[in-house]
């Protein structure tokens, strides 16, 4: 159950991080480095979600189903 809620904190830690991009994109006064920071930001999150997928499943914390 552990698992499952910190897989849901950090797709919304994701969804955040690219929400930052995007207004860092839009506005015209902010600096280039911080959409490239909040870019950033979000590719570590994501990879580092995919490999916490991979362990705990090989741990056998999670189940994945087929369809």
């Amino acid at each position: 159950m552990l698992v499952k809620i910190v897989v849901v904190l950090m797709l919304f830690a994701i969804i955040g991080a690219l929400g930052s991009g995007l207004v860092s994109l839009l506005r015209r006064d902010v600096p280039r480095e911080r959409l490239a920071r909040a870019l950033t930001l979000r590719i570590g999150l994501s990879l580092s979600l995919f490999v916490m997928l991979l362990l705990a499943a090989a741990a056998g914390l999670i189940h994945p189903h087929g369809l």
